[in-house]
């Protein structure tokens, strides 16, 4: 896949979309170290699904291409502040990584959030090696690290805790 490639974006969940989360979840890599980590991204989504559009804590954002879903975003307000903003997940099916996909997802995460008077976007990921690529997507967007918390996931993986102000 690359830059190139027609994507579409849609915001309301599809009754298959459960599936998806978990195909580009897994097939991440990311998540062997904290596996309850995938099903509490799809019960958020079908819990979402059993709500009106945008009522509930979470909005998602689905990037389709070739027919199908490509990546994935789940973000929302951060209660009880003024226009901040909260990325929990972001993922790309590992085979189209690297294509531009994460790139023009979080593009479209920025734009919403800012139309929706969003102020200031947060998100966290680990800290092991193998998250330096993640490390390196957001910096290069224009997120800077706020904090590092040791131990946070697992002994010996720290937690990267990013901002990025609109």
């Amino acid at each position: 896949m690359d830059d190139h490639l027609e994507i579409k974006f849609r915001n309301v969940p599809r009754a298959n979309d459960a599936d998806a989360v978990r195909r580009i979840m897994k097939s991440s890599g990311f998540f062997e170290e904290a596996p309850d980590e995938i099903d509490r991204a799809v019960d958020n989504l079908m819990h979402a699904m059993k709500l009106p559009p945008e009522s509930g804590d979470y909005l998602f954002l689905f990037a389709e291409a070739g027919g199908r879903v490509a990546g994935y975003a789940c973000y929302g307000i951060i209660p009880c502040t003024v226009g901040s903003y909260y990325i929990y997940w972001l993922a790309v099916d590992n085979s189209l990584r690297g294509g531009g996909t994460g790139k023009k997802l979080i593009a479209k995460i920025e734009e919403d959030i800012a139309a929706r008077g969003g102020r200031k976007i947060f998100l966290q990921t680990a800290g092991r090696e193998q998250y330096i690529p993640t490390h390196k997507f957001y910096e290069k967007r224009g997120y800077e690290l706020e904090a590092v918390l040791k131990d946070y996931y697992v002994p010996g993986d720290p937690c990267f805790f990013y901002s990025k102000s609109l």
